[in-house]
């Protein structure tokens, strides 16, 4: 079937599968291009009435302007891939990051970033501000939420890539750790050399990565016969309270003998919290991290840089066919025992 533009005199839909054009806007809103132009670009005073008429056109269409139109040449296409990222201070995206920009490069395509900050009203602002530039494709770490607003833009024929975390309301490629799996690979090595009081600390629980990490947590504890590890789980806080949750959980009654921190900054703050030097505490970490090696921390690892170049992959096979099956692609990971998790109870 093929999909006609509508006639010169009848406005697009936000159900078109044709991108709206400044023209539309003006149409449906009953005024010149020119006043839409200075309506979206807010260069000029326009009278509040008309305004609001632009701006209800302007929604109803789904229109993004298009700013890159005045320095691209007719029908050139753009070379650049949004990546839309969570924590900007959060090592794990940098080195993700160029795992992206290296496979990128090869093809001549470069990347700019942006980051929510975790925020899930910043996602939507965010992921415009680099439609609006016209990037060729977009990688977005989905904050938890509904993704559903991207719909029109993957019908609109841009590749959309979702890494780290699944999307919400969108069928898209999607590239994600093995998070359950590595959880549980954890704790079935801290089992195996004896211990049962076994303390959980990470992300608040509405985070895909948490929510399947302590899934993997409370799995292997159930196969060896603990099913009530809810006083052991500390999930309720972020980064700059991993320090307290770990203290809290360490100088409870029945204390953990071991502990699995839910990611990188969660296993920072536990070496704070404890230092190197307590040889009556087991603990493995997700992710790796700098100097961890160094510090004998066991951790689950995987290989960052991998898991960016995957996650470009997709981009460049969802340009090469537009029409492929989405995939869903897990990223392996293992664990590393470097000391600190092979302590056994004391």
């Amino acid at each position: 079937m093929v999909t006609r533009p509508p006639a010169d005199d009848a406005p697009r839909t936000a159900s078109s599968t044709v991108r709206a054009t400044l023209a539309d806007v003006a149409r449906l809103a009953g005024v010149s291009a020119k006043t839409v132009s200075r309506v979206v670009t807010d260069t000029d005073t326009v009278a509040p009435a008309t305004r609001a008429r632009v701006e209800a056109a302007v929604a109803e269409l789904r229109f993004r302007p298009n700013f890159l139109a005045r320095d691209l040449r007719h029908g050139a296409v753009s070379k650049t891939v949004g990546f839309v990222m969570g924590d900007i201070t959060n090592p794990f995206y940098f080195e993700l990051g160029a795992g992206m920009e290296r496979e990128l490069h090869r093809v001549g395509l470069t990347m700019v970033l942006t980051a929510t900050e975790d925020d899930p009203a910043a996602e939507e602002r965010v992921v415009g501000s680099l439609l609006a530039q016209r990037v060729r494709a977009l990688v977005v770490v989905p904050i938890a939420g509904d993704q559903a607003y991207l719909e029109h833009e993957r019908s609109l024929g841009t590749p959309i890539v979702c890494v780290d975390r699944p999307p919400t309301g969108l069928h898209v490629d999607t590239v994600l750790l093995q998070n359950r799996a590595g959880a549980a690979a954890a704790v079935d090595a801290l089992t195996a050399i004896g211990h049962r009081r076994i303390a959980y600390v990470g992300s608040p629980g509405d985070l895909y990565t948490n929510r399947e990490r302590l899934a993997g947590y409370r799995e292997a504890l159930a196969r060896v016969g603990v099913h009530d590890t809810a006083h052991w789980e500390r999930t309720d806080g972020d980064g700059r309270d991993f320090e307290a949750a770990i203290h809290d959980v360490l100088h409870q009654a029945d204390a953990p003998t071991a502990v699995l921190t839910g990611n990188n900054r969660a296993s920072a703050a536990l070496l704070r919290a404890v230092g190197t030097d307590r040889s009556d505490l087991a603990y493995v970490g997700f992710d790796d991290f700098d100097l961890a090696d160094v510090l004998g921390f066991s951790v689950v690892a995987y290989d960052m840089r991998e898991f960016g170049r995957l996650a470009a992959q997709c981009v460049l096979d969802r340009l090469d066919q537009p029409d492929a099956p989405t995939r869903a692609i897990e990223v392996p990971v293992h664990l590393v025992p470097r000391g600190s998790g092979e302590r056994p109870p004391a």
